[in-house]
């Protein structure tokens, strides 16, 4: 008897994780693809030096169509789909493992918030650290023509030849310990608002659901979006010919040239657009197909 339970255990388990990496791929690109361009202008100007405010984000948009045409505006999407699906599939899979790891009951609003937050940044830190060479290629396709780099092989290629096995991690630290803070926040807040709604009016809906994601995508990139910044200036530093080799040395050279509001926080106000909208979409997905694959 005790066989057979730990055997239906242990399939339960597995049918568990096929549905959360298949659930997690689905949201995972269907979030990204829908905020593409703008994530590609936040990269553009986290980067350089230029101040960001909405007419010039706007101006940026416009003059890559006009140059380039439409979908141009979508480059680096490619890559960007080659990182997120492994990368929502492993954070989602990673979290519901944490969560049973932690003994963490998503339904009850009074459970262990300081688990929730943990069994979040454990997933962040298990996808990032699995998936973070792909993310250093998106952001440099997404600053670059095709004349620097034709394809997402040709980034690898030439960054091994370049930099070395080291370079495909430049920009890891900052962005591990940004991670840590926004997935924690992020699957906390949607988690705990989507409980208590449920608690308190007895419904949940795929509304509800978007809803509360687009609260913990707010509260998820603003806790965290300082870090972003460091991260993507170092990924890119190779392109950009700056001297950021390090997250001492990149904090100090952001802060003297650009000040804290401007240096660090530069395009957050296109992060509580597109951030809210992404992880809303994300995570709502997520659990309309992992509920509709639960009941097949």
């Amino acid at each position: 008897m005790m066989a057979i339970d730990k055997n239906n255990e242990y399939s339960n388990n597995t049918r568990q994780v096929i549905n959360s990496l298949l659930s997690g791929a689905v949201a995972g690109a269907l979030a990204k693809s829908t905020i593409a361009p703008l994530d590609r202008t936040k990269i553009n100007f986290q980067i350089s030096n230029v101040p960001y405010s909405a007419k010039a984000a706007y101006k940026f948009l416009s003059e890559t169509y006009a140059r380039n045409g439409f979908f141009w505006l979508w480059r680096g999407n490619t890559a960007t789909m080659t990182r997120i699906i492994p990368y929502a599939a492993i954070q989602f899979t990673a979290f519901e493992q944490w969560r049973k790891v932690l003994k963490v009951d998503s339904t009850n609003i009074n459970n262990n918030g300081g688990r929730k937050f943990i069994s979040g940044s454990l997933a962040g830190v298990t996808s990032q650290t699995l998936t973070y060479p792909l993310d250093l290629a998106r952001a440099r396709m997404a600053v670059t023509t095709i004349n620097e780099y034709k394809s997402l092989g040709d980034v690898f290629k030439k960054t091994y030849l370049e930099e070395g096995v080291k370079g495909f991690y430049r920009g890891y630290v900052p962005t591990i310990l940004g991670i840590i803070p926004y997935a924690g926040t992020s699957f906390f807040t949607y988690g705990t608002l989507k409980a208590f709604i449920k608690d308190k009016h007895g419904y949940e809906n795929a509304f509800v659901n978007l809803s509360c994601g687009a609260v913990a995508g707010m509260a998820g990139q603003s806790s965290s979006y300082p870090l972003d910044i460091i991260r993507r200036k170092m990924q890119t530093s190779i392109i950009t010919g700056n001297n950021y080799k390090s997250l001492r040395t990149t904090f100090w050279i952001v802060y003297r040239s650009e000040g804290i509001i401007q240096g660090f926080f530069k395009g957050l106000s296109m992060n509580w657009i597109k951030g809210p909208i992404a992880t809303g979409i994300s995570f709502s997905t997520y659990d309309f197909i992992s509920t509709r694959l639960k009941k097949m």
